[in-house]
């Protein structure tokens, strides 16, 4: 059963100080009104020739609709692992599981035009999987492969189609892998 939206928009996200402690909790959405730093996750789904899912976020989504973005990202549930938080959401926006690694972690900031602000302490993690997803469609439009070398030469083409954190996040997984 996928979850609606509204639903996601009132749940809780995890405050925590910049060494990744948790000092509180908050809906979701003060956090983002707030700027406050909260727990964030991002997930790179890799296929056995190296290329990189992404996902389109669905019209409807209250910030950054349609535009392009890794195969998923969210914020973890109190008391719930990062992989296990990764693993609940790539089964509730793109249908399917896979096993993670966890590979980093950073802090950004990344304002948006409607008055939110991400102010996330991001684990990013990697996992491999090679068939098509079967989409929620509150949450995901379309998807794609691309390696990574085309979707940095497509970001500095066409910026304006991707979103704010995965260009950011994008660069630091990129230099990871590099």
């Amino acid at each position: 059963m996928f979850e609606t939206e509204s639903k996601t928009l009132e749940e809780k996200v995890i405050l925590v100080n910049e060494k990744d402690e948790q000092i509180g909790l908050m809906e979701k959405i003060e956090a983002h009104e707030k700027a406050l730093l909260h727990r964030a996750f991002s997930v790179f789904v890799v296929n056995d020739q190296n290329e990189i899912m992404l996902q389109q976020r669905a019209h409807e989504k209250y910030h950054s609709p349609g535009l392009w973005t890794n195969t998923c990202c969210s914020h973890q549930r109190e008391g719930e692992s990062n992989i296990a938080a990764g693993k609940r959401r790539l089964m509730e926006e793109m249908g399917f599981t896979t096993e993670l690694k966890e590979l980093f972690h950073f802090i950004y900031i990344a304002p948006f035009d409607n008055g939110l602000t991400e102010h996330e302490l991001d684990h990013v993690m990697v996992g491999t999987f090679n068939d098509e997803p079967n989409l929620n469609p509150h949450e995901v439009a379309d998807w794609k492969w691309m390696t990574a070398s085309d979707i940095k030469a497509d970001m500095e083409q066409q910026p304006e189609i991707y979103t704010e954190w995965f260009k950011i996040i994008f660069d630091q997984y990129y230099n990871h892998i590099s």
